[in-house]
């Protein structure tokens, strides 16, 4: 079965960072104008060059786009008048189209959002004190099938683009700086938590988490944004060179055994080949450490001997480790874990040396916790084996 996979070393252009000729290309619509949110700076100063504009309207865009919010080329009006009607003309600034809103009892807000005929994803606002972190999806389902994940169950269609990703943030900024009088939220931290594996659609996540820390657009600080990965390693390794987010890894299990059967890329890239991958990550850089997520399910991956396993695993590499309790959906055949399991988890872990904490679940009664989030998926790939999934997905758009 391995033997239609292609080395690590044989990857090609996906695992690489898209020139500025390349993102252009990739964001022009069939009807020629270019979605102006799937660039990043340098994409935006060599769109403009190419008509003779120099590097400082980048600059005056970037602030209107991303600190004004305002995608109404009329209403920049320190843009030339020529400029503006070439903007008209030849560009966009396309949005995903809100379909619904939930608002959470306990502040969480949710989105669900059109991006195409018949494809939806969501986006989720977590408050938490001065904090204010949002989950932004990266693909139209997802292809890996962890098996306690609702979104998995609906199968995968299509990566999203640059603009799809970062447009999430557009709308839930625009969304919190209209909360009713006297109500202060923000976005301060964003995670690539939601719908999709981010390292499959490496090259938009790259771009839009760039978009995500420069200063002209939303100027996060790098350690506040995250990419998470169930363990893709070559786009991994890749992460290391091109970016400088934060990682998250998605570990659910202290052995391949156990892993294989609740994260089925494991099969690909088990442990023996993830966690070197993990260990390179942070090597040379003092400041760095991994996130790890587990899920905890009862009598499944929740006991002692687990902990005990994990504490082993991760021997050596700078962690903190966040326990999520298991959030049910219809099907999943799992249950949730015990408090008491839980406690007795992060006591063996916390002894053991291991920084970790419990999530809090967020947003359960609107179906925004951690594990639920679905869309809505026209399913364009067949039940194959994910190894041989990942194989194509890294060589292709990730479009099936």
């Amino acid at each position: 079965m391995n033997s239609v996979i292609a080395p690590a070393d044989a990857l090609p252009d996906p695992l690489s960072r898209a020139t500025a000729a390349e993102a252009i290309a990739e964001a022009t619509g069939a009807d020629g104008r270019v979605n102006l949110l799937d660039l990043d700076r340098t994409g935006l100063e060599t769109l403009f060059s190419g008509v003779g504009e120099r590097p400082f309207r980048t600059v005056q865009l970037m602030k209107w786009l991303y600190h004004q919010r305002i995608s109404d080329f009329d209403q920049m009006t320190n843009l030339s008048h020529k400029f503006r009607d070439w903007l008209k003309a030849h560009t966009e600034i396309r949005l995903p189209e809100v379909v619904t809103r939930q608002d959470s009892v306990d502040g969480t807000i949710k989105w669900l959002l059109r991006i195409d005929g018949g494809n939806s994803i969501e986006t989720v606002y977590i408050p938490d004190g001065k904090r204010g972190t949002l989950c932004v999806s990266s693909q139209v389902g997802c292809s890996l099938e962890c098996r306690f994940c609702s979104t998995a169950k609906q199968g995968f269609n299509r990566n999203l683009t640059a603009g799809e990703i970062a447009g999430q943030m557009w709308i839930a900024q625009d969304a919190l700086a209209h909360l009713k009088e006297g109500t202060h939220r923000v976005v301060t931290n964003v995670v690539f938590m939601g719908m999709g594996e981010p390292l499959l659609n490496y090259r938009n996540v790259v771009t839009a988490a760039e978009v995500f820390m420069d200063d002209l657009a939303w100027g996060l600080g790098k350690r506040r944004v995250t990419v998470s990965t169930s363990g893709v390693v070559p786009a991994l390794h890749r992460l290391r060179e091109l970016t400088d987010v934060s990682l998250a890894v998605s570990l659910h299990a202290p052995d391949n055994a156990l892993r294989d059967e609740l994260v089925p890329v494991n099969r690909r890239y088990p442990l023996e080949t993830l966690i070197p991958a993990c260990k390179d990550f942070v090597r040379n850089a003092p400041r760095r450490h991994i996130t790890w997520e587990y899920v905890m399910l009862k009598g499944i991956n929740d006991q002692p001997e687990h902990a005990r396993k994990v504490l082993k695993l991760l021997e050596g590499i700078p962690s903190k480790m966040n326990l999520i309790p298991f959030n049910p959906f219809p099907g999943s055949g799992y249950e949730t874990s015990s408090n008491n399991a839980v406690h007795r988890f992060q006591d063996i872990l916390a002894a053991g040396g291991l920084r970790t904490t419990i999530r809090k679940t967020r947003g359960e009664d609107i179906d925004a916790a951690c594990g639920q989030l679905k869309g809505q998926v026209e399913n364009r790939v067949k039940r194959l084996d994910p190894t041989v999934r990942i194989h194509r997905d890294l060589h292709t758009d990730g479009a099936g």
